[in-house]
């Protein structure tokens, strides 16, 4: 797979603007850039770091510190964004998410009701990705084609000069300090991805394997939800092994998903670039 700024083996595309003129240099829309849409790996350290509060200090000081401490903590991670000028978005939810655990928690006077929203969270996101196959809308796929459309090669690291706007404004947020006119350019708004010559969901390869992707990530929600909702059943008094579980199944094994999805989706991106090639050679020239 690609690195950010590496080209595709063959020549870049060098069409012209609408306006005749030639078009910048290419950027590329890869994976990295996907996944730092998503928060990236520091992003979802930040999320857990509430929780390992609530489970040290309720186990040191009992409920009303454990409370305290995951607030500090959501807290500490949104004002060390700020610091840092980066996207306070996924702290904003973090901290809003938090906000309600330790509510629930405080008004029941139980520990493990900390980790009911998760439960609930992890239950329904799981029905929702595994109802959505039968659909043959997986997911996944919507998501991963919304991020980066397969029929432009953007996973597989073609020269995309008409994703140059979607580039530049998911930069902007992660560089807060860069230049406006990078977001919009000074003669309005940018041209829009072309539309694809074959729908992704009309492809089965493609089908087929966007709908295992969300299997794998339905499934895993749902097998979350069932193993916290055993232990929350058995953790009346100690929260200990409750909490721990949920960091196991938290941030490891999203990491382990996140590793397969993009390099499925990565390879998924190439065979159909290979394929959109393959037709318009055998198309009769105008």
């Amino acid at each position: 797979m690609s690195a950010p700024g590496d080209r595709a083996e063959g020549p870049a595309p060098t069409a012209p603007d609408p306006g005749g003129e030639p078009a910048d240099a290419p950027l590329t829309f890869d994976r990295h850039l996907v996944l730092e849409q998503l928060g990236g790996w520091r992003g979802m350290v930040d999320a857990s770091l509430p929780t390992v509060a609530f489970i040290v200090a309720n186990s040191l000081g009992g409920l009303r510190t454990g409370v305290w401490s995951a607030l500090g903590a959501a807290l500490l991670v949104f004002l060390l964004r700020l610091l840092r000028r980066e996207s306070v978005q996924q702290a904003v939810s973090g901290l809003f998410a938090v906000g309600v655990a330790v509510a629930i928690a405080a008004a029941s006077g139980q520990a493990r009701d900390y980790f009911v929203l998760g439960i609930v969270r992890n239950a329904a996101l799981g029905g929702v990705l595994l109802a959505s196959i039968a659909f043959r809308r997986p997911l996944v796929g919507v998501v991963a084609e919304f991020l980066a459309p397969s029929h432009l090669g953007a996973m597989a690291g073609h020269s995309l000069p008409l994703l140059r706007g979607r580039i530049d404004r998911a930069r902007a947020t992660l560089h807060p300090g860069a230049a406006q006119d990078a977001v919009e350019p000074a003669g309005g708004r940018r041209d829009p991805d072309p539309e694809p010559e074959r729908h992704w969901r009309d492809d089965p390869r493609m089908l087929r394997a966007y709908s295992w992707l969300t299997v794998l990530w339905g499934g895993v929600f749902a097998i979350r939800a069932f193993v916290q909702w055993v232990l929350y059943r058995m953790s009346e008094d100690d929260v200990t092994v409750l909490g721990t579980v949920s960091l196991l199944l938290g941030l490891p094994v999203t990491a382990v998903e996140i590793v397969i999805t993009l390099w499925v989706v990565s390879r998924l991106h190439r065979h159909r670039s290979a394929d959109l090639r393959g037709v318009r050679r055998r198309r009769p020239a105008a």
